[in-house]
């Protein structure tokens, strides 16, 4: 897994593919766990200009793929020097960048719009660049450039701290399990040139390979007795969040944190509780905050709701750096966007202008997510603890992007 191949963003996971976990009733007896963390209410956004998106130069040609940047057709960009921020955002992306470099030399570019060779100069420079002067670094080593008509929307991910347990005890009764050894990913392409590039889950009964088990038999308790548990959650609303964004912390009741991140999911398709809420008029906004409060006042009818969200995800526990993204390095609180590699080079710099003022500046593409497809489409990750989580949890901001390639990368992709 990737720390972002939860769902997608967080709102858009909400509200188009969430993963849900099991809403089980609290245990009525024994000593109380530690008590998870409020929901809180969304950080006040802070209002900002975004700059306006460049007139598109070479739009989609027709005769290209333009499921990728380089067929969709890129704009070249303005002189970036004025436009990155000193600051603690650029210093946090050069860190970011630098613990990238070794894999994005070697990776190969979805998008087409570099080579693995392209990185050599900016990232041999940055193993020594001094941090206190970040913002001259992405200046002297990349131009920007704007994919399509470069107009950006970005929402918000964190790492949820939740109560559990690495044992079931009274107070601690929601399972968190481990991926199953008989759930089996298909390569379909193996069987079909036109099927190349999908994937499905399921299981073998007998001579027939058949769905996996749907979230609503996992709760029910189709896996218990299997020794499939890693731990115990406390609370199944803040355990239900902690799904949708894949990985998280546990707080043991002896003080102690046991960090778990994804190891699958069942294979079923998402169903968006967030819409579904909203569509039948049971809450207004849709931000992770009034979904949790609805499910916390409603315990049954939040239940069959979740219900009706057939996925489900398995975890697993991490140690060391963490957590990991789609480029296989623990990303950075407030400088890792998960983006789509169709369209934004993992590991690239890309320089954002929102009309919210909290994520303007440079992030590093380090993730991908379920729900974050498409040019200019971004999940800005925010770290864990409460300011965390109120940013994310309310986060969605609009404006222009331009992504940063290495100086003379861009003139390959002029059309003749």
């Amino acid at each position: 897994m990737n720390f972002r191949n939860r769902a997608g963003a967080l709102m858009a996971a909400l509200a188009l593919s969430a993963c849900a976990g099991g809403m089980i009733p609290p245990s009525a007896g024994g000593p109380a766990p530690s008590r998870p963390v409020p929901s809180g209410t969304a950080t006040r956004p802070a209002p900002a200009v975004p700059r306006p998106t460049l007139p598109v130069e070479m739009p989609a040609d027709p005769a290209m793929d333009s499921s990728t940047a380089a067929g969709l057709g890129v704009t070249r960009g303005p002189d970036i020097a004025s436009l990155i921020p000193s600051g603690e955002r650029s210093r946090l992306a050069l860190e970011a960048f630098r613990i990238s470099c070794p894999t994005l030399m070697r990776r190969t570019d979805q998008s087409g719009l570099t080579k693995g060779s392209d990185w050599n100069n900016s990232c041999a420079a940055a193993a020594s660049w001094p941090e206190t002067s970040a913002s001259e670094f992405f200046s002297r080593y990349f131009e920007a450039v704007q994919v399509g008509t470069g107009t950006a929307f970005v929402t918000g991910y964190y790492e949820p701290e939740i109560a559990g347990s690495r044992t079931r005890q009274p107070g601690y009764e929601v399972p968190i399990y481990r991926r199953p050894t008989d759930l089996i990913d298909v390569d379909l392409g193996q069987f079909s040139d036109a099927l190349k590039g999908r994937t499905i889950r399921g299981k073998v009964s007998g001579t027939k390979f058949i769905p996996y088990d749907e979230r609503a038999q996992i709760v029910a308790g189709s896996l218990a007795g299997r020794g499939l548990e890693l731990a115990w959650a406390a609370d199944p609303v803040e355990f239900f969040f902690l799904q949708v964004q894949g990985s998280g912390r546990l707080n043991l009741p002896d003080g102690s944190v046991m960090r778990i991140g994804y190891d699958g999911q069942n294979g079923r398709d998402y169903s968006g509780i967030g819409k579904l809420m909203k569509d039948r008029g049971l809450i207004q906004v849709g931000s992770m905050q009034d979904i949790m409060a609805y499910l916390r006042a409603n315990p049954v009818e939040g239940a069959a709701i979740m219900n009706e969200n057939k996925s489900f995800v398995f975890f697993r526990e991490l140690t060391g750096a963490g957590p990991i993204g789609a480029l296989g390095v623990p990303v950075t609180a407030e400088a890792t966007v998960a983006a789509d590699p169709k369209f934004i080079p993992l590991g690239a710099p890309v320089l954002l202008s929102l009309d919210r003022a909290e994520p303007n500046g440079v992030w590093i593409a380090q993730d991908t997510g379920g729900a974050i497809k498409g040019a200019n489409r971004f999940d800005s990750f925010w770290g864990a603890g409460a300011r965390a989580r109120g940013i994310a949890g309310g986060m969605s901001a609009r404006g222009s992007a331009l992504v940063l390639l290495p100086i003379g990368s861009a003139a390959r992709l002029a059309r003749p």
